[in-house]
């Protein structure tokens, strides 16, 4: 079980765009702990979201946590860019660029805490001679790309395995794709303190039902549904 708290991250993606910052809004009001923000180039994977100037436009309806998860290639010539727009971590993908190590102090540099992430058919291994760069891990439960994947099952393994690298160190596990109240519990036994969910919260984009939903996967991730 993981020492550090546990977080739950509504992805942005799965929110109204017509209404973003009502939409941030409604989440942090349910309870949200961070505000995940997805960014797809189109590239890196096949899909196209959004840049700095919208995640820009609603960093100031809330002081919470802006996690940023950046989907794209190259990601160095950009990570000023979200930096100065108001992202408090950042996070890029190990398979992204040429020189890992580099990115991550580049971000930290920048006064930000850095993440890597990993797809499903990357391991853990990858980012072994960086651990001690890192303020956080991100398993990718699904392929980048798309919200309202399935949970891959392996990735339950490879997030023990991430945490056993982790130790005792002071640092977030975060896992994104397919995040549920069903498997929230096997999640968080496996490791990850950090739960990044976008379709479970944001389906049908009725605020209304935001805190259920949060708490729903709160409750689950700390036992108190089985």
């Amino acid at each position: 079980m993981p020492t550090r708290p546990l977080r739950i991250a509504p992805s942005i993606l799965s929110a109204d765009f017509a209404r973003l910052g009502d939409e941030v809004k409604a989440i942090v009001d349910a309870g949200a702990d961070y505000i995940h923000v997805d960014v797809m180039d189109g590239h890196f994977v096949p899909n196209i979201s959004f840049g700095a100037p919208v995640m820009q436009s609603v960093r100031g309806v809330t002081d919470k946590i802006f996690d940023v998860h950046l989907m794209i290639a190259p990601v160095d010539p950009y990570l000023a860019d979200f930096a100065n727009a108001g992202a408090d971590i950042i996070t890029v993908h190990a398979e992204a660029g040429p020189h890992l190590h580099r990115s991550l102090q580049a971000i930290r540099a920048m006064g930000k805490k850095a993440g890597v992430a990993l797809n499903p058919a990357t391991p853990v291994a990858a980012i072994q001679h960086v651990i001690d760069d890192c303020d956080l891990v991100l398993v990718m439960s699904v392929n980048p790309g798309f919200g309202g994947q399935s949970f891959i099952p392996e990735s339950l393994n490879k997030i023990s395995q991430a945490r056993a690298l982790i130790g005792g160190r002071a640092i977030d596990l975060e896992v994104d794709g397919g995040v549920s109240a069903e498997n929230a519990r096997a999640i968080v036994a496996a490791g990850a303190n950090v739960l990044v969910a976008g379709s479970a919260i944001y389906a049908g984009n009725d605020a209304a039902t935001y805190a259920g939903r949060i708490k729903a996967i709160r409750d689950a991730a700390t036992g108190l549904l089985v």
